[in-house]
This record gives C-alpha cells, sequence and structure tokens, in this order.
C-alpha cells in the first residue's frame, strides 16, 4: 500500500500498514478485494487496490516514488558520464588541431586554439563516429586519413554476457574495470613526451579501443548511445536495465492523494520518471566533465583533461562496491535469443511468399502469435517450446519495440552532429576568448533545466488537460525537434560563409581571422537538440525497458543502442559533406531526413500507440531454459 506526497507521487507505507491493508481489504472494509489479494500476494503488491475498467478511463494518473538504490546507481552513471565526456569533448580539438607553437602539452591559452595532432576535420569526424561503436577495426593512414572496417556488435555482447552468464550487475563491474585500463592508455596518448611525436595517435587509438569495449558492456542501458567503445558495450546495454529494475510494480493500482482526489499509480510512468532523472544525472556528469575539462585542455594540456575524469571515474567501483547488498539484481536466465528467433520461425511458417506485400499481409495478420502459442500446438510440441503462452506474449510485445527502433539511426544521425561538426563550426566564429568546444555544454544544460520543467510541470498538466501524451508521440516530436536544430545550425553556417574572411573555406579562417559572428548564435541548435533527447532519447530507454520479456531487458536495450552504431555508419556516409564549403548541405540534409522520418515514424506506429496501455501492462510468462544446468 501507499501514500502520496505533496507532489502528488508516492511514498512506500511500512509493511504494518501493508498488512493493516490488506486485512481490511479482506473484510470488505476498502482497497482490494479478498480476491484480488489473493491472486497479487506476491510481496510487491500486496494490499494494493487495482482500479476497475471505468477508474482506468476517467482517473488521473501519476508516477511512484523513485527508489534510492535507483538514485545510487544513477550516480555510478553520473560519474561514468563525467569520464566520458570530459575525455571525448576535446577529442575533436586532439585530433583535428595542430599543436600550438611552443606547446608539448596542447594548451593554446587565452586566445590560441587548443591541439595536438593535426589530422583535419574529415579526420576527426571519422574517429569521433569510430568512437561512438566498436567491435573491430583495421587503422590505415593515407593522406592524412583514417579508413576504419567496423562491426557493431559490442552493445549486443554485453547484452549477451549479462543475461546469458552473469547478470546486469557483475557485467557492469567488470566493465568499469575495462573501462578504467582504458583511461589510463589515454593518459598516456596525452604525456607531452609523447604527444610531441606522431605515435601519440596509436597510443590514442588502443585507448578508444579498450575504452570502447568496457563502456560498451557498460552501457546498453543509456540512450544517449554516444558510448566509449569497448567498455561502453558492456557497460551501456546493462545500467540502464539495472536503474529501471530497482522499482518492483508493475500493476496499476489506485490511491488516495492529501488532497481526497483517486489517482491511479501508473508504473509505466514511474519507470518514465526513473529514466528522466537517471538521464538528468547523465548531464549533470557531462556537463561538469565537459566544462572543466575545455579548461583544462585550452589553459593546462589535454594530459589533465584526460586525468581528472580518470578521477571521478574511480567513484564507479566505489558505489557499486557500497551499495552491493542493496541493489536489486536479476540473476542470469540462459540466453532466450535463439529460442525467440526459433519462436518467430515457428509461427512465420507458410507465411512466406515472393510477393513482398503479401509477406508483409500474412506476417501481421491477428493469428501470427496466436498459432505459435504451445496452448494451441497440435500433437508433439517442439523440444525448445519451454515456455507458456503469456511468454509468447512477450516475446510479441518486445518484438514491436524493436520495429519502432528500427527508425532510431536517423535520428542518432541528427543527434551525432553536437558531438563533431558543430564544435567545429564554433571554431571558425568569434569565441571572445571561450574554448570553442565549450558550447556543447550548451546541451547539459539545457537538459539539467528542462527535465524537471517536463516532469513536474509540462506533463502533469497535459495529463490534467487530458492530454495522451504517450511516449510513441514523443518520440516522433522527437524527430522534428532534431530537425529544427539541424535547420538552426544551416542557417548558422550559411551566414558563417558570408561573413568568414575565408568565405566558403572558413575553416582555414583562425584566431582573429574568423567570422565575426557571435558563438553564442549555435545556442538554438543545443537548446532544440536538447529537447529532441527529453522526447526521444529517454522516452526510447523508457519504451526499451517496459516493453521487453523480463529475461530479454539488456537485449533489447542492447538493439535500442545498436541503433546507434547503426547511426555512426551512416555517418559516414556524410563525412565527405563535413567540411567546406559543404556544410550547408550536411546540415540541410540531416533536417530533411529527419523531418521526413518523423512523419514515417508516427504513420507506421500510431495504430500501436492505442495499445499502449495494454502492453504495459501485459502479465509475465515463464519459460525454462532447456540448456540450463540444475
Amino acid at each position: 500500500m501507499t501514500s502520496v506526497q505533496e507532489d502528488n507521487s508516492i511514498a512506500p507505507i511500512s509493511e504494518d500498514k501493508h498488512v493493516e491493508a490488506e486485512k481490511q481489504g479482506a473484510l470488505g472494509l476498502g482497497g482490494s478485494s479478498a480476491s484480488d489479494l489473493e491472486h497479487e500476494l506476491d510481496g510487491i503488491h500486496d494490499g494494493l487496490e487495482f482500479p476497475t475498467e471505468e477508474e482506468k478511463r476517467t482517473l488521473r494518473r501519476v508516477a511512484d516514488s523513485i527508489p534510492w538504490a535507483a538514485y545510487m546507481i544513477a550516480l555510478v552513471e553520473l560519474a561514468e558520464r563525467f569520464s566520458f565526456y570530459g575525455c571525448s569533448v576535446v577529442f575533436t580539438n586532439y585530433i583535428q588541431q595542430p599543436l600550438p607553437p611552443g606547446s608539448t602539452t596542447g594548451a593554446g591559452g587565452l586566445n590560441g586554439q587548443a591541439g595536438a595532432l593535426d589530422m583535419g576535420q574529415r579526420a576527426s569526424t571519422g574517429l569521433t563516429t569510430f568512437y561512438q561503436f566498436w567491435c573491430f577495426f583495421i587503422l590505415a593512414k593515407v593522406e592524412l586519413r583514417l579508413t576504419f572496417f567496423r562491426c557493431y556488435i559490442t552493445p549486443l555482447l554485453g547484452a549477451y554476457i549479462a543475461d546469458t552468464y552473469w547478470g546486469r550487475y557483475k557485467t557492469i563491474c567488470w566493465a568499469v574495470f575495462i573501462t578504467l585500463i582504458g583511461h589510463i592508455l589515454l593518459i598516456v596518448a596525452a604525456v607531452p613526451s609523447v604527444i610531441t611525436h606522431k605515435g601519440a595517435i596509436g597510443a590514442f587509438s588502443v585507448a578508444l579501443i579498450v575504452m570502447g569495449l568496457g563502456k560498451s558492456i557498460y552501457r546498453v542501458t543509456e540512450s544517449s548511445s554516444n558510448g566509449s567503445l569497448v567498455g561502453t558495450g558492456l557497460f551501456k546495454s546493462n545500467i540502464s536495465p539495472l536503474v529501471a529494475e530497482q522499482y518492483q510494480r508493475k500493476k496499476l493500482f489506485v490511491v488516495t492523494t492529501k488532497d481526497g482526489e483517486r489517482v491511479i499509480v501508473d508504473p509505466a510512468m514511474t519507470i518514465s520518471r526513473v529514466y528522466m532523472y537517471f538521464y538528468l544525472f547523465i548531464n549533470v556528469g557531462a556537463l561538469i566533465g565537459q566544462i572543466t575539462m575545455t579548461y583544462s585542455e585550452k589553459f593546462v594540456g589535454f594530459y589533465l583533461a584526460f586525468t581528472l575524469p580518470t578521477i571521478v571515474f574511480l567513484l564507479c567501483p566505489i558505489v557499486l562496491w557500497l551499495g552491493r547488498n542493496r541493489y536489486r539484481r536479476s540473476p542470469p536466465t540462459g540466453s532466450v535469443l535463439a529460442t525467440s528467433l526459433r519462436l518467430f520461425g515457428y509461427a512465420a511458417r507458410g507465411r512466406w511468399s515472393l510477393n513482398p506485400y503479401r509477406t508483409y499481409k500474412n506476417m501481421t495478420q491477428d493469428d501470427f502469435w496466436e498459432n505459435a502459442k504451445p496452448s494451441n500446438i497440435k500433437g508433439q510440441k517442439p523440444a525448445w517450446m519451454t515456455f507458456d503462452d503469456k511468454w509468447v506474449d512477450e516475446v510479441r510485445r518486445g518484438l514491436k519495440a524493436c520495429s519502432v527502433f528500427l527508425w532510431f539511426p536517423i535520428y542518432w544521425l541528427t543527434y551525432n552532429q553536437l558531438n563533431n561538426n558543430l564544435t567545429s563550426q564554433a571554431a571558425t566564429m568569434a569565441t571572445h576568448g571561450l574554448p570553442n568546444d565549450v558550447l556543447s555544454n550548451l546541451d547539459p544544460f539545457a537538459l539539467i533545466i528542462f527535465i524537471p520543467i517536463c516532469d513536474l510541470l509540462l506533463y502533469p498538466a497535459l495529463r490534467r488537460a487530458g492530454v495522451n501524451f504517450s511516449a510513441l508521440k514523443k518520440i516522433t516530436l522527437g524527430f522534428f525537434t532534431g530537425s529544427l536544430a539541424m535547420i538552426w545550425a544551416a542557417v548558422v553556417q550559411h551566414y558563417i560563409y558570408k561573413t568568414s574572411p575565408c568565405g566558403y573555406k572558413a575553416s582555414d579562417c583562425t584566431g582573429e581571422h574568423t567570422s565575426p559572428l557571435n558563438v553564442w548564435i549555435q545556442t538554438g541548435s543545443y537548446v532544440l537538440i536538447a529537447f529532441s533527447e527529453i522526447f526521444a532519447s529517454i522516452t526510447g530507454l523508457e519504451y526499451a525497458f517496459t516493453k521487453a520479456p523480463q529475461n530479454m531487458k539488456s537485449l533489447v536495450m542492447a538493439v535500442f543502442l545498436f541503433t546507434s552504431a547503426v547511426a555512426s555508419a551512416l555517418g559516414e556516409a556524410f563525412v565527405a559533406l563535413s567540411s567546406d564549403p559543404l556544410l550547408v548541405w550536411n546540415y540541410g540534409v540531416m533536417a530533411v531526413l529527419a523531418f521526413i522520418t518523423g512523419i514515417l515514424v508516427w504513420i507506421a506506429v500510431w495504430r500501436l500507440d492505442t495499445q499502449e496501455d495494454a502492453l504495459n501492462n501485459m502479465a509475465e510468462g515463464n519459460m525454462v531454459d532447456p540448456n540450463k544446468k540444475k
């Protein structure tokens, strides 16, 4: 049973009140009926009053309170994001710009430009794009250009390891250890005795690979999906599900607020709130890391810009250890990917056709999954069919979520401009002593301001007004705001070319010879990108977690983050546009792609949007892994 706080969020009641609520329900004195209690005595939903169909349609919905364990995990994420953004924010200057005259650290001073490798904008765009996904690469230098051969499996690897062998918590711990090694190698690449020699690119590249492996293991969880390489795949697919699974309730229930209003506590809204504040922690870490490291590189050097994030990153193992007995952990349940694919193949039997339209119609028939449910199988069931009917429904829901994610590469393609080309754009304008890469901090700064506003003011106001601003509507709007951000960047670039002494070779002008335009006019792009993240990126995390089967959460989250890797691959096709005089075309193409995709997204998902409640409140199924040792 729960009570409502002043902000209409929900706070847990003591166990005594919990038992008393059960007694009252059983005696007919209020709360749940005896029959409700009978089938809900699971230690999580005991004693709760569940809404009727009429109440589901008429009562206002609110979010529950967030468990403290979730905040502890978010603190781990804050430290990790500080380390990632603190390092990566200076990557563009480290790769693109030359070592300042007389400098052995890369520092440019008040009126100088920090730099190190002098490889140009295309190389910096290629390397920073590479940093967003990783599996394997071959590095070749041809006329100061880098060619990478990549694959995109590290987030999926992290999810597989967590779901099958280690569980999310242990996988994250290993990811942190691997990432720490990468951080140390990154510091080596910036030591004065190394940075002044061509060998610095080798040390830097190895650091990217090791960090990427660790962060890949860590991050199959976070929507911002700028993951470092190896470390990010292991970390990213697991930290996000881990923070959300600290909240255990999955059923709608009714409470009365202090104002006497009966409201429905919606677990889906609670998960949305968890990810809103999880993302807030991400951007607090990113903002502090980016601001401090841009000034560190400018006035001290890259060795300090890589060392300080490493020190902050040490908070990760400390907090993980301190909370080891407080976290709710889902044990590994065995890989369900193979069984899920077998299930889909079984359901699709006899539905394939040489006519693509006929195949589509057959695959979308109402009975597609019904015929694959164990209860509907006539005769001997296949040996791998060790699940019940409800688990089939869960797989169906997870695949529906993945179908939404198919559109996200275009969104990330737009978002990724923030990490490289917009930083380069700032260097061609009047910065008035500011580091050119400090403007990227407007994105996390805007997120820190607008996330609480959306959670506490905008979204509740829309609900009170009867507006159903659902997850899929938010995602669609995220594409449109991303498009507006690119339109802003294209207009700014147009005027840079008009006002720069170098004209359409604006990137060749440095120091006092840049465009007289004030760098702060980039603000519009960063604020619009921030809103697009709130609508699309945060909601994508929420959607991936709430729609995934219990034993596939890391896997579905990995698929969501995998779309960022696909976007990075697509981004390579646009590298040719990421230099003068084609940058207006670069931003314009991104804007058009995001706008058209936003329209297509809504056309594809509007029917799914009407099923949101049914999908969120689907009962959990059961599955036994036949290969799991007893």
